[in-house]
């Protein structure tokens, strides 16, 4: 037996080096834990520990085997050691002095310090479990008061709604007091109109309470009711006179004002216990709303009778004057005024541009005189385009009367009218080649879809530069009717932009980017589909697709 064959019944790792730093035994334990080495070197600098070293530039002094070597007493540390996969493990280090011997002792705690750490989480995360019952606790009480508020807002949104679709005095009380009755559980819901001498007379009522019974409260009430205030007291009856309840209820009466002027007041009566105090802005905003709301309806009762008279009335001029403008109107008549509609356009477009360049300017010009009278100019010229652009407009209804009627068409003659009224644009200049199907009646809005027959036709002919051609094709298949119109024109460098509101290839004060877009949703209130496809230099192929 070795003279330190003993250590090898130690639990712990123990390795013994002699004075000249030599490893002179190990372990057992040791072997298993720690592979092997040569140079005891080697082992200390995967060895760590926490030192506070007076010369920092000394490596050594950062190494616990040097430190228990060099030490000429017991030596004990909390050291470190990184395996070769970069696993910490976590020892107890003790060194003792025999003659030239030292022998020392390595205590793994990794488990422990792993304990440790694990019970310091745990106690962490128990922290954090209670921070967060307790923020579950508080957000459980915001979350009742979110939703009371919640409840008492959708009462006044509701109440709102109510009162902007409805301008019927009836409807809107009846429903507010539908709203009231919910709210707070009332068996009894009442609105009385005040009519004198602190009387008031039912007039509406949730529970189909007798109508025109007039009631009076008593000074108490009164006196809430002249201030403007909600009460909310208990009583066992709902208003003098009024047969006695079995038993004690809660009742709410809301006065009702416009401006200083008392309206009415809203009666509830509950058999739940109710707080008003996160209620009364509720009710103030209820009341005021109701207010304004009866006035405005009993404006529009007194008048009721006198708009209808004036309704009937513009109706009636309405259909002398369409009766008188049918008997006028010819097809060439027509033909004209869409003409003359477009060629005011086109000056009154370049005007209009140079109005706005126009009205830039004036703002840089020094002499204040000079360009006040120039903005006055100005906006009188800005008047003068505006009421030519409604004449024009004017016109072009004039063609067209029946626009917002849905009706059968012959979308081919349609085409051909279109064509009729841009033959300016096309003449001695552009080939129009017509290949048209044979169609049935299509049932759609004519005057709509000559306006986008009529876009995409003029755009075609502002792309074609000096001789050119269109070809329109017109089809019928699976129950759509198919239009296509194509030309070889410039083509299009942004076809994805086109339909968009404001884009356009056009020069200042010649488009304004909305034709095509305008055209896409003509379209989509057909049900159907426009579509492009473009080659710069070649050309462009609008094609539509609508359900027949």
């Amino acid at each position: 037996m070795g003279k330190f064959d003993l250590f090898n019944k130690f639990n712990s790792a123990v390795i013994v080096i002699n004075g000249a730093s030599e490893t002179v035994f190990r372990n057992n334990v040791f072997k298993r834990i720690f592979p092997d080495f040569k140079n005891i070197e080697k082992f200390s600098h995967k060895l760590n520990y926490n030192v506070c070293a007076l010369v920092s530039n000394d490596v050594t002094v950062h190494s616990p085997i040097t430190q228990a070597l060099n030490s000429k007493e017991d030596f004990s540390a909390y050291v470190t050691y990184q395996t070769l996969s970069n696993e910490l493990f976590f020892y107890d280090m003790n060194s003792t002095k025999k003659g030239i011997h030292t022998i020392i002792f390595f205590t793994d705690v990794t488990a422990k310090i792993q304990l440790e750490n694990i019970t310091q989480k745990n106690l962490n995360f128990q922290k954090k479990i209670n921070l967060l019952e307790e923020d579950n606790k508080n957000l459980s009480k915001i979350k009742l008061q979110a939703q009371s508020q919640a409840m008492k807002l959708l009462l006044l949104n509701n109440i709102s709604n109510i009162i902007r679709e409805s301008i019927d005095t009836s409807i809107i009380l009846k429903s507010a007091l539908d709203e009231l009755a919910q709210m707070f559980g009332a068996f009894r819901a009442y609105y009385a109109a005040s009519v004198e001498n602190s009387k008031f007379k039912i007039l509406e009522s949730f529970d189909k309470k007798e109508k025109n019974l007039e009631i009076s409260f008593d000074k108490d009430v009164n006196k809430y009711i002249n201030e403007g205030k909600v009460s909310c007291l208990s009583c066992i009856k709902e208003y003098k006179d009024a047969k006695p309840f079995k038993e004690l209820v809660q009742r709410i009466v809301l006065p009702i004002y416009h401006l200083n002027k008392l309206l009415g007041v809203i009666v509830l009566s509950t058999k739940q216990k109710t707080k008003l105090d996160g209620t009364l802005e509720v009710l103030d905003g209820v009341s005021s709303q109701l207010g304004n709301a009866i006035i405005q309806a009993e404006l529009y009762q007194k008048n009721k009778q006198m708009v209808k008279d004036l309704t009937k009335t513009l109706e009636e001029l309405k259909d002398t004057q369409l009766k008188l403008i049918n008997s006028e109107k010819m097809a060439s008549l027509g033909q004209l005024v869409a003409g003359v509609a477009h060629e005011i356009n086109t000056p009154v477009a370049s005007i209009k541009s140079n109005n706005e360049i126009t009205k830039k300017l004036i703002s840089q010009i020094e002499n204040s005189e000079t360009g006040e009278l120039l903005k006055e100019i100005n906006e009188i010229d800005s008047e003068a385009i505006a009421r030519i652009n409604r004449l024009v407009i004017s016109l072009r209804k004039f063609v067209r009367l029946d626009e917002a009627e849905l009706q059968e068409a012959d979308i081919n003659k349609e085409i051909d009218l279109t064509l009729d009224l841009i033959r300016h644009e096309t003449k001695n200049r552009i080939e129009i080649v017509k290949n048209y199907s044979s169609l049935p009646p299509v049932k759609c809005y004519p005057n709509m879809l000559n306006q986008v027959f009529m876009n995409i036709l003029v755009n075609a002919t502002h792309a074609i530069k000096e001789q050119g051609k269109i070809t329109i094709d017109t089809n019928y298949k699976n129950n759509n009717l198919e239009v296509k119109i194509k030309d070889n024109g410039c083509g299009i460098k942004e076809p994805d932009k086109i339909f968009f509101a404001g884009y356009t290839t056009k020069g200042v004060g010649v488009g304004t980017g909305l034709g095509l877009a305008i055209s896409q949703k003509i379209i989509e209130k057909h049900k159907g589909k426009i579509s492009v496809k473009t080659k710069l230099n070649e050309g462009s192929e609008f094609a539509i697709t609508i359900p027949g």
